[in-house]
């Protein structure tokens, strides 16, 4: 009998506990969150039971699960010995959290005191709110604590420099990442994480930004390529790449043997072709989607109507802007009215651009201005210009270009007094012109120049080189645009430079360190002048190379003295 009692006892014990611990289960699975008032109801009833202790990591995943961050901290204080298991929970919690840094101090002087310390995965979280808070020197100094990063870790920091806007840095600790071979661990793999698809989607997207491609290429090679056909996260990571790269055939190639296409791959597929002047392709595109039972998004017509834009049919993004609302019943967002202001602006309807923004359900943002104002530029409307620019002053405060841009409007109005007052302005708010800059990939490495840049090891050659096509550009009836043109003067617009322009001295470096025949890829930060422009055609017919250039404005593809654009841009 005595026995049967404990048994009995054993089993009722089992019981108590089973029954809290599959609610707690369920709360962590985010298909089944509890209501935050459960979960409190529950961390009575632990305490209650003595509990706690045992049950402590999965409450807390269930308090943070439920977005009770501060209960969940509160709860962290309470634990005697907190683990490995509980920091990291506890330091997305505080990462939640609207001023994170303090209670991530705390968890870090804590952390201190305990083994759990050098565990990888709480410096992983801890590098996390650091970056989240902005601090990237406190997030490097976590992560060079590690003695064998996970890929997660590889990850988060690289993460935390793209989402700084840091890309160079995130394409060298990619680059570092691949060297070091990162694989996932065992800790990783028992939570049931991924981490390599998104290790390298995130890579990728560095990459991207960056236009390494050849960076990219080792990034694939990280992942078997079925993975790539078969999970549309890596698929779309891939496609973007390809096609932001300049390299739509390969983006073409993975999109069409891709096994698992959700409405993100088939977006994907859509914007990179609008992007790259294969329109006829895209339109295509949505006939194929809609027979693969596959509906559109707001997110498709953002392609179409890109499409439109960079090859200017008009009437096709009327169509596909007017379709989206009365046929699909999607309602436009600001992106949309971006889109269709910038096909207006660019073909030189202004006032019906105009009279569309004014129109708009929702105010007017600093990009939809700015495609306005592209097409003052093209279209040489000072009036109007003027008009955007007083407005875009007062929504970005900081953006030198703005400025710059009115300044010299009204220097070519004679309205000297006002130009001189609108630099002194400029001056006392701090407000500095963003410089013009190239880079091109080679080797692994980014290579970037300025205007008249002459830090380069190689600049003596560069420099030569660039003489040479000069001589050779002339002879084909090449004259450097020699006026200080208003519209182009954000894009290194003057005399002295324009031989010297990033991109040029970008390409001849191309042109002294790859072979004959190989494909040129330059990205940069401002929009390509008209001068550029014309010499980039040259350069390409007197060379015999396809020269690829991304600037802040779209893809120009250059071959045998034309251009992907057709000159509208």
């Amino acid at each position: 009998m005595a026995m049967t009692s404990q048994c009995d006892n054993k089993n009722s014990s089992r019981a108590v506990v089973a029954k809290p611990e599959r609610l707690l289960l369920a709360g962590v699975a985010p298909s089944n969150r509890p209501p935050p008032l459960t979960v409190k109801l529950l961390h009575a009833r632990l305490l209650r039971l003595d509990l706690l202790a045992a049950l402590s990591p999965l409450l807390l995943r269930a308090l943070s699960s439920s977005a009770l961050h501060l209960h969940a901290l509160r709860l962290h204080c309470l634990l005697p010995n907190p683990s490995h298991l509980t920091f990291p929970i506890a330091l997305k919690s505080a990462s939640r959290l609207p001023h994170p840094l303090r209670a991530g101090e705390q968890l870090h002087a804590r952390s201190l005191k305990l083994p759990s310390h050098t565990n990888p995965h709480v410096l992983t979280s801890l590098l996390t709110l650091y970056a989240r808070c902005g601090l990237l020197h406190r997030a490097q100094r976590v992560f060079d604590e590690m003695p064998h990063p996970s890929t997660v870790s590889w990850t988060a920091l690289i993460t935390a420099y793209m989402d700084a806007g840091d890309l160079r840095e995130a394409v060298h600790v990619a680059r570092n990442a691949f060297a070091n071979g990162m694989q996932p661990d065992s800790f990783t793999a028992a939570e049931g994480v991924r981490p390599d698809c998104y290790a390298v989607a995130g890579a990728l997207s560095a990459c991207t930004r960056l236009g390494a491609l050849d960076l990219g290429r080792q990034a694939i090679r990280m992942v078997d390529w079925d993975e790539f056909l078969d999970n549309p996260v890596l698929g779309t990571a891939l496609i973007d790449m390809y096609a932001k790269c300049g390299s739509t055939a390969e983006a073409w190639v993975v999109f069409q043997q891709m096994r698992k296409k959700d409405i993100i791959v088939w977006n994907a597929m859509i914007l990179g072709l609008g992007m790259t002047g294969h329109e006829k392709t895209a339109f295509t595109l949505i006939g194929q989607m809609e027979k693969s039972g596959v509906k559109l998004n707001d997110n498709t017509f953002i392609g179409l109507l890109c499409s439109c834009t960079h090859t200017g049919l008009i009437q096709d993004g009327r169509r596909y802007f007017h379709n989206m609302t009365k046929l699909y019943h999607i309602s436009p967002r600001i992106e949309h009215y971006g889109c269709i202001v910038d096909l207006l602006s660019r073909a030189g309807l202004l006032q019906e651009a105009h009279q569309l923004i004014d129109d708009m359900p929702m105010p007017a943002n600093a990009v939809i201005l700015g495609a306005l104002l592209g097409g003052c530029k093209i279209h040489r409307n000072a009036e109007l210009a003027e008009h955007v620019l007083t407005q875009l002053i007062r929504l970005e405060p900081w953006n030198s270009g703005n400025y710059v841009m009115l300044s010299n409007i009204y220097s070519n109005r004679g309205r000297w007094e006002d130009a001189a007052k609108l630099r002194l302005d400029m001056k006392e708010k701090g407000v500095e012109k963003v410089p013009a800059c190239s880079w091109v990939e080679f080797e692994g490495k980014v290579h970037e120049f300025r205007v008249g840049d002459k830090s380069h090891p190689l600049s003596d050659q560069i420099y030569k080189k660039l003489d040479e096509l000069g001589l050779e550009m002339k002879t084909m009836g090449y004259e450097p645009t020699t006026e200080v043109v208003m519209f182009d003067v954000e894009d290194e617009e003057k005399e002295h430079t324009l031989v010297h322009h990033s991109e040029k001295l970008a390409i001849a470096f191309n042109l002294l360190v790859t072979g004959p025949g190989e494909t040129i890829r330059v990205t940069k930060n401002l929009r390509v002048c008209s001068d550029c422009h014309t010499a980039i055609k040259l350069i390409s017919r007197i060379t015999h190379r396809e020269i690829i250039v991304r600037d802040n404005n779209r893809f120009h593809c250059f071959r045998d003295g034309s251009c992907s654009c057709n000159d509208y841009w």
